[in-house]
């Protein structure tokens, strides 16, 4: 009896129990296909460096990997399998998605520019599937559109994808099939083809994410797919912060910033602390002279960007999405504004009942990230995470990026907080304040009285076409 991984592992896409009409062919067709790996960790995994054929810095996948891959001859194996999964979004709170080799996100495919690619798409959903790959050149054939270019992967099969990587840069990958329902349910992953010249736009380091939308009640596990506009959970990488990993880096380096966006809203990715320039589409290279600065580069629907940063500025630099509400976590979307309400009436009637009421909401909303609530099972505070002189009142597509002098190369493990030298941190002011002096708001002046004549044809507007 052979457990899950070892069924996987051998393609053995039949679900248990199931009678192969052609067991013998079966084994040897499956016995060819590479190893499909699987992770259930949603910590960052930083890949080795490639030691055959061609030399590439690898993407760091924040909390992600990459898929190992196998050489066939000249042509490099990848086993993709789509299946339901579990995903830990922050500590407390698991998903029940659907993706990719364990995951959502999918783990991310690089290879480089030029190279052959053969993918095996195993199904183990309960319905058909396909794989479309954003950005890339390639046979019609092979473009994942299912009842387009092929007919769609059926539960318990295996498809084989084949094609030439004949341009570089940073593309995704995600269903073609059932698209709003798989989607929705966390199905997409990263595919990264970096130069043939290892010459061209090198970085010291390469970060890449994709951001998604999901509706999650709270005390519930799976998505509402058919939700449009009214999202609770949104993540990088179907993570949340506070537990997105930061993003390590050490002064001096050359940072490059991958993010694609398969939400159903358009994403301004703001980085505090640097300007940047816009180096890559999914179009491909921006060439230099075409390039500009930013401190925010919004990312369209079903679209990839990438940017990059010399590191000169040591700190804890804030990264995220400018939409408000895109850095908070679960919250209800018709929560009453009570901002001025004074409710001490009302509380002391409500403690003659339930003795423990806080109220909420008079000054704002600050304090409930200060303040040990109580939550339903499987969800996370609106604000939440900590940092060196607080709460940090964040929530949703929210990360740092920690620039220290000293992280070696391949380091990308958190070095805490930064300390701030003396001198260069905000401080209390403690001394006297000057009398606040006001304008008093000018008396609205009185208007001249205009009066239209009895023999006019103007009567205001009535009478213009």
């Amino acid at each position: 009896m052979m457990n899950r991984r070892q069924l996987l592992g051998a393609g053995l896409t039949a679900s248990a129990g199931a009678v192969l009409a052609n067991a013998g062919a079966a084994q040897t067709r499956f016995r060819d296909l590479p190893e499909a790996a699987f992770t259930d960790s949603p910590y960052t995994q930083v890949p080795p460096r490639p030691s055959d054929r061609f030399d590439y810095n690898p993407v760091v996948t924040l909390n992600g990997w990459s898929l190992p891959y196998r050489m066939n001859g000249d042509v490099k194996e990848f086993h993709l399998v789509a299946e339901p999964v579990e995903r830990i979004m922050a500590d407390g709170m698991i998903a029940r998605l659907w993706g990719y080799n364990g995951q959502s996100t999918g783990p991310t495919i690089e290879a480089v520019e030029g190279e052959r690619v053969r993918i095996y798409v195993t199904n183990r959903l309960p319905e058909h599937t396909s794989v479309h790959w954003h950005g890339l050149i390639l046979p019609s054939g092979m473009d994942g559109v299912g009842g387009l270019s092929h007919p769609g992967i059926p539960p318990g099969k295996t498809f084989v994808y084949e094609f030439d990587l004949i341009k570089s840069g940073t593309f995704m990958y995600h269903p073609h099939a059932d698209e709003m329902v798989q989607m929705a349910m966390g199905m997409m992953g990263l595919f990264i083809v970096h130069p043939r010249d290892p010459a061209f736009m090198p970085v010291d380091r390469d970060f890449a994410f994709l951001l998604a939308a999901y509706d999650i009640d709270p005390g519930t596990y799976i998505p509402r797919v058919a939700e449009m506009t009214n999202f609770n959970m949104w993540t990088w990488n179907s993570r949340i912060f506070p537990d997105i990993d930061p993003l390590v880096v050490n002064k001096g380096d050359r940072v490059r910033v991958r993010c694609g966006n398969l939400t159903m809203t358009n994403h301004p990715i703001h980085m505090h602390g640097y300007d940047f320039q816009v180096t890559c589409t999914d179009g491909g290279w921006v060439p230099e002279s075409a390039r500009w600065p930013e401190v925010s580069i919004d990312i369209p629907v079903g679209a990839m960007r990438a940017y990059e940063f010399d590191a000169i500025h040591e700190g804890d630099w804030a990264i995220h999405c400018h939409k408000s509400h895109h850095t908070m976590n679960a919250m209800g979307h018709d929560v009453p504004t009570f901002i001025g309400a004074d409710k001490t009436a009302l509380t002391r009637k409500i403690r003659l009942l339930q003795p423990e009421y806080m109220p909420m909401g008079s000054n704002g909303m600050a304090e409930m990230a200060e303040m040990a609530m109580p939550i339903p099972d499987n969800t996370v505070p609106m604000m939440a995470g900590w940092g060196p002189h607080g709460p940090l009142e964040m929530g949703g597509m929210f990360s740092v990026v920690k620039v220290r002098e000293g992280i070696s190369a391949g380091d990308y493990s958190d070095p805490g907080w930064y300390e701030n030298p003396p001198g260069t941190q905000a401080w209390e002011w403690t001394g006297d304040l000057p009398d606040a002096s006001r304008a008093d708001s000018p008396a609205a002046a009185p208007q001249p009285s205009r009066t239209v004549g009895s023999g006019s044809s103007h009567t205001g507007h009535a009478g213009h076409n």
